[in-house]
This record gives C-alpha cells, sequence and structure tokens, in this order.
C-alpha cells in the first residue's frame, strides 16, 4: 500500500480524493496549504505527494520548490484546475501534471504510474 499526502485547500476534494484514493488501497494523508504540507514531511514521509497549485498564502509551485529542495527524489504530482500552469518551467521538475476534474481517472492513472516508475509497490 503507498502511502499519499494529497495537499490541497479545498476542504471537500481533499475528502474526495481520501476517500477515492483509500478505495484504491492506498492510506491517504492530508494537509490544506503548503506550510501544512512541510510540517508533515518533517514527520512522515509518503512514497507519493498529489499538489494542488492555487492555494492561499504559499502557493504549490513554491510548496514544490521547498519539497524538493529537501528531498531531491520525492515524487510530487500537481493537480490543479489550470492548464496555464504547464507553461512554467517550475512545473516541470514535478512527476506529472494533471487537471483537475470530477472524474479521477486521469489521477488514478498518473499515480500508479509514477509510483510504478519510481519501484513503489500498489
Amino acid at each position: 500500500m503507498a502511502k499519499l499526502l494529497v495537499v490541497d485547500d479545498d476542504k471537500n476534494l481533499r475528502l474526495l480524493y481520501e476517500q477515492e484514493l483509500a478505495d484504491e488501497g492506498h492510506e491517504v494523508s492530508l494537509a490544506g496549504s503548503g506550510p501544512e504540507a512541510l510540517d508533515y514531511l518533517k514527520k512522515e514521509k509518503p512514497h507519493l505527494i498529489i499538489l494542488d497549485i492555487s492555494m492561499p498564502g504559499m502557493d504549490g509551485i513554491e510548496a514544490l520548490g521547498k519539497i524538493l529542495a529537501k528531498d531531491k527524489s520525492m515524487p510530487v504530482i500537481l493537480n490543479t484546475a489550470y492548464s496555464t500552469y504547464k507553461d512554467n518551467f517550475m512545473t516541470w521538475s514535478a512527476d506529472a501534471y494533471v487537471v483537475k476534474s470530477g472524474d479521477l481517472t486521469e489521477l488514478k492513472g498518473k499515480i500508479k504510474e509514477v509510483l510504478k516508475s519510481r519501484g513503489i509497490s500498489q
């Protein structure tokens, strides 16, 4: 079972992702902001982080930089409602980029793909 950290400022989306990804057999932890995610990472090391970009305070791109500065090998999937961030070179350091949708099929597929590429059993 892979340990996932979902970082999103939308509580309802966090809860939806938690349920859907737990149903896929993952252990899911939640953070509502970049700073909360960084605090979590001081205590725990997930197999994969699913990170929203547009969040108040510290956005996901800044959080991504801080996460990778501490652990360059940490797999991260950027999950955002905006496809425009794909052109931001800072997002290229993420393992995948998924535009949010009510259908989580693409996100679930990317999770499997990234975990497999990192040799992490699901």
